[in-house]
């Protein structure tokens, strides 16, 4: 039996509450989790917290996770990650323990596939990760550490050394309580990319790791996107502004950019189909729709997951090749149900929070032709 165990300590002093401050849209805590749930190697995935607040978020992300309260004398500054190890071990039965750092949110589900397989064919008992650097490293007393300054090698012919980059350990049980250390016996390493040699400690670090976060986010939606079939949107708040205007009769009015108009057309010559959704029953919209040429209108919808799934089925479109713009709490159902989710900047907060994609305009300011430009974009 194999766990995952995430330590998720809530004291953390050079980033206030940093396990759960959001990073790229998600708490921290968030990267590893769902690496770990998302790989499919384990029998259980663990968080260990002192914090009732850090369970409420774990909670939250709707995942398949154990959270285990840990004593307080084990959350101190000082307390060891192997204390907390150890104290999982007297709790949960398991052969084989990986331990998580939720300071590596770059560690994806394929390194963990990758480093199993790894542990399994060398018939290790403990392995360590860590990325190659070919740097030549000294101590403080002036004592070369990695080459000999006589024979200088040429960067493309040195092997380098391995630093520990703190991202995941395996361990063995028998390991673990002989030695009451992580590492221990025959000893195996995985090597990961280069950028994962950076551990969230300070502020510095974490606008460094968003950034390349942010940098891997763009570039697999930029792909995402370009395979896109089918864009359905909500109606206020998204093609519109959210306001609610009246004549002086008293008859409801909505404001309608032209912008999303064309981007709909643009759609439609590519041969993207296009949905609108909406929760509400106004004649307005059938208007709008028809002026529009939206193949599909779906009007006092209150779930529109499941209308995502009924189109996918009419349309024979695989709800990957699925975009939605929505911008409130009644879209969240449909955002669990296509490839990718949208919102507009005005969108509320646990949506944006959700959302793939974040655009640059409000609701009613043209959001749609956004879309449809990145979609149609070379």
């Amino acid at each position: 039996m194999i766990i995952a165990l995430i330590p998720l300590r809530g004291g953390s002093k050079s980033i206030s509450k940093k396990n759960i401050k959001l990073m790229a849209g998600k708490p921290l805590c968030a990267w590893t989790l769902e690496s770990a749930c998302n790989s499919g190697i384990f029998d259980k995935v663990v968080v260990s917290t002192d914090s009732q607040e850090i369970a409420d978020v774990v909670r939250s992300l709707n995942l398949d996770v154990e959270i285990i309260m840990r004593p307080a004398e084990l959350a101190t500054d000082t307390s060891s990650t192997e204390s907390v190890m150890l104290h999982i071990a007297d709790i949960v039965d398991f052969d084989v323990i990986v331990t998580i750092q939720a300071t590596s949110p770059l560690t994806g589900p394929l390194d963990f596939v990758n480093a199993y397989k790894k542990f399994n064919a060398e018939n290790l008992d403990s392995l360590v990760t860590g990325v190659n650097q070919k740097r030549f490293y000294w101590d403080i007393a002036g004592t070369p550490l990695s080459y000999d300054p006589l024979n200088r090698p040429r960067r493309q012919d040195y092997n380098g050394v391995i630093m520990e980059n703190g991202a995941f350990y395996i361990t063995k049980r028998s390991v673990l309580t002989q030695s009451q250390c992580r590492l221990g016996g025959r000893i195996g390493i995985y090597e990961m990319p280069e950028n994962t040699a950076i551990e969230i400690d300070e502020l510095s670090d974490w606008h460094a790791v968003e950034k390349l976060i942010k940098l891997r986010q763009e570039a697999t939606l930029h792909d995402s996107l370009k395979g896109v079939k089918l864009v359905a949107v909500d109606v206020d708040g998204v093609l519109t502004d959210s306001g609610m205007y009246y004549d002086e009769t008293g008859k409801e009015l909505k404001k309608f950019n032209t912008r999303d108009g064309k981007g709909i057309e643009l759609l439609r010559e590519r041969g993207i189909k296009t949905a609108i959704i909406t929760g509400e029953s106004s004649t307005i919209t059938d208007y709008r729709a028809q002026k529009i040429k939206a193949d599909f209108v779906y009007k006092g919808i209150q779930d529109k997951g499941a209308v995502i799934c009924e189109l996918a089925l009419l349309t024979g479109i695989d709800r990957a090749a699925i975009a939605y713009i929505g911008d409130d709490l009644n879209d969240l159902s449909a955002f669990q149900c296509v490839g990718i989710s949208v919102c507009p900047a005005d969108a509320v907060e646990s949506i944006k929070t959700q959302a793939d994609l974040v655009l640059s305009k409000n609701g009613g300011q043209g959001v749609v032709r956004e879309l449809a430009d990145l979609i149609l974009k070379e």
